[in-house]
């Protein structure tokens, strides 16, 4: 009997997507980007130097270098070049989501729990669709954040349900960027101890 492989944590869906034509460049980067150990982060087509077509990508432990950037930026061009999704010259510009990153999977809440976000709701949750605080805890159905801007009468917490996000972002604040250093160290120490256990393993 086979064992059950568990899912890899790449496969995450992303409960924050993009609509029309952004929509239709994801679905055909996406398969690149999984199958070489990136997690797509957001697709947007910008009309800046004329046309720039902006992919956010980070790998499965948050990092992103400038060469997995060219990396991704060259296994991704040849494809759009087939597929041709856009009738008009652009630029593409891979990055990573940096530390005022777009939240857009469940793991970002949970990864970033403490720091202040930013979002809109396709719905009215507590009579607003705008809210910014600190994530305050976050469950399977959403996240609860405490509020840093009360009107009279609000509750100074509410909890926000994943299926009703439509976008949501990191304030940059000096704990977020002190958290986001020792983030990015600790995965790039443990990815060299993994690079260093495969060498002394061949």
């Amino acid at each position: 009997m086979s064992e059950q492989v568990p899912a890899p944590q790449d496969r995450e869906p992303r409960i924050v997507t993009e609509t029309g034509l952004d929509r239709r460049i994801a679905e055909i980067i996406e398969p690149v980007t999984v199958a070489m150990g990136f997690k797509l982060v957001r697709v947007r087509l910008l009309n800046q130097n004329g046309l720039t077509l902006q992919i956010m990508a980070e790998r499965n432990d948050g990092t992103m270098t400038v060469e997995d950037c060219e990396e991704l930026s060259m296994a991704i061009s040849p494809v759009l070049d087939v597929e041709d999704p856009v009738d008009k010259a652009y630029h593409l510009e891979v990055s990573s989501p940096g530390i005022d990153r777009p939240m857009v999977r469940k793991s970002d809440f949970e990864r970033w729990q403490g720091h202040i976000v930013k979002c809109e709701t396709s719905i009215l949750v507590d009579n607003r669709k705008r809210f910014r605080g600190k994530i305050a805890a976050v469950d399977g159905d959403g996240f609860t954040i405490e509020r840093d801007q009360i009107a009279y009468g609000e509750e100074p917490r509410v909890t926000i349900p994943f299926s009703a996000l439509a976008e949501a972002k990191l304030i940059l604040t000096d704990d977020l960027i002190r958290d986001a250093l020792k983030a990015d160290k600790a995965a790039r120490a443990k990815a060299a101890n993994q690079n260093d256990d495969e060498t002394s393993i061949d």
